[in-house]
């Protein structure tokens, strides 16, 4: 018995330690953040993390439990990810424009650089249907659709830190607008009318521009809408030409000075 409670207390002293590392790490991962935003460093180093990946598993190459130590890490890396979402947003980003602006795109990559939440409200809606969204629009009316949009919207002040990938036509009604406004911020995404085309040509799932892709109709389409995402952005950013992290370092730029601006006045808040 005295072996197996010296192992008992063996393995609690190395939990211990491993809590107080992990706590460190967190401490420098708020450290590295506010590090890079005061040096103008990018905060979006994909290549960092592949190589810490790369170094770690060459560390562990003929380790028996190599993949179990790695998933760990994996899930230390995806939490670290959480904790830098939270300090760089914490509230939701609304992602507003035209079909073909880049909207799921720049979801996923944030998605993948800071393990956030991912709202395609697209896919959300089509699920819980039972079908595309060009077959809601044949069989229900857009009327039904944009009701859905509406009651989505409102589901998503639930939870924070989340990215919602909205339709091209939810800042089209005002209602949607306020709803985003009540949790979240709104980055309009914008592209030239060439590009878009080129990005829904092969597209069949866009009831608006099926049967019509030509610069022609998207640009009247555009022009239509363009007051109204306009009037509800927030943040403006043009795709064109830009990868995906370049467009996600600039909505990190461009939401600090409302990340601050929150943080002010929760603090004065406190202070009375």
């Amino acid at each position: 018995m005295d072996k197996l409670e010296k192992l008992r207390n063996d393995l609690f002293m190395c939990d211990e330690v491993i809590i107080d590392m992990l706590r460190m790490r967190c401490q420098i991962v708020q450290e590295l953040i506010n590090y890079k935003q005061e040096n103008g460093i990018p905060t979006v180093q994909p290549q960092e993390e592949d190589r810490k990946k790369k170094r770690f598993n060459e560390k562990l190459a003929d380790y028996e439990y190599r993949k179990s130590i790695m998933g760990v890490y994996d899930n230390i890396l995806y939490h670290s990810k959480r904790i830098q979402s939270h300090e760089l947003f914490g509230l939701n980003i609304f992602l507003i424009g035209f079909m073909g602006v880049g909207k799921s795109t720049i979801s996923a990559a944030l998605k993948e650089t800071f393990a956030m939440d991912v709202v395609e409200m697209d896919e959300i809606i089509a699920k819980r249907n039972g079908m595309s969204i060009s077959e809601i629009f044949e069989f229900h009316g857009e009327e039904y659709f944009r009701n859905e949009e509406t009651n989505l919207l409102k589901e998503c002040q639930n939870k924070k830190n989340q990215i919602i990938s909205c339709g091209g036509g939810v800042a089209m009604r005002q209602i949607n607008v306020d709803e985003m406004r009540k949790s979240g911020k709104i980055v309009l995404l914008t592209a030239s009318p060439d590009t878009i085309l080129e990005r829904v040509s092969s597209s069949h799932d866009r009831p608006l521009l099926e049967n019509n892709k030509t610069i022609e109709h998207i640009t009247s389409l555009m022009e239509a809408r363009e007051p109204a995402y306009q009037n509800a952005a927030d943040i403006v950013i043009n795709t064109d030409g830009k990868s995906a992290y370049e467009i996600c370092e600039e909505i990190i730029a461009k939401i600090q000075p409302f990340r601050e601006e929150a943080q002010a006045v929760q603090a004065a808040a406190s202070v009375h």
